[in-house]
């Protein structure tokens, strides 16, 4: 077993997911199947993540955060460079990050923001704000 998860989190049918080196869950966190962690990925407290998910080396994901199926991030912000050029992406805390969306390396999606199903993320997310589109762009500030 390549990684660690805290107290009371449940990694379902963990047999069809693959988790590298490192990996580490925080307490209280619900893991669907079909997932890919990178190696060292950093999962923070209750968080939920579905079903086909992907999340590279170089990410880490804060407190309270939803990842919704068929999230894509990256890790090379000049494929291919081949570690060369990777960037860490963030997920603050009580963020949402909605089905199928692409989130490009070196991100950092804001504190209690939320990203619109299906958005593919170029640039930061600055706190609380909402984002939707191809590429996405502020809809709302809660």
């Amino acid at each position: 077993m390549g990684y660690t998860i805290g107290k009371g989190t449940i990694i379902y049918h963990p047999e069809l997911s693959t988790f590298c080196e490192g990996v580490v869950f925080g307490e209280r966190c619900k893991v669907h199947s079909h997932c890919w962690f990178g190696k060292n990925v950093k999962i923070g407290n209750d968080v939920m993540i579905q079903a086909f998910t992907f999340i590279p080396e170089w990410v880490e994901i804060e407190d309270n955060v939803f990842i919704g199926p068929h999230v894509c991030f990256t890790n090379d912000v000049r494929p291919p460079s081949f570690g060369k050029h990777w960037g860490k992406t963030l997920v603050k805390k009580g963020a949402v990050i909605g089905a199928g969306t692409k989130i490009l390396a070196g991100v950092v999606i804001g504190e209690n923001s939320i990203v619109g199903m299906g958005s593919v993320v170029l640039h930061n997310v600055p706190d609380n704000e909402t984002v939707v589109g191809n590429p996405a762009k502020v809809l709302t500030r809660r």
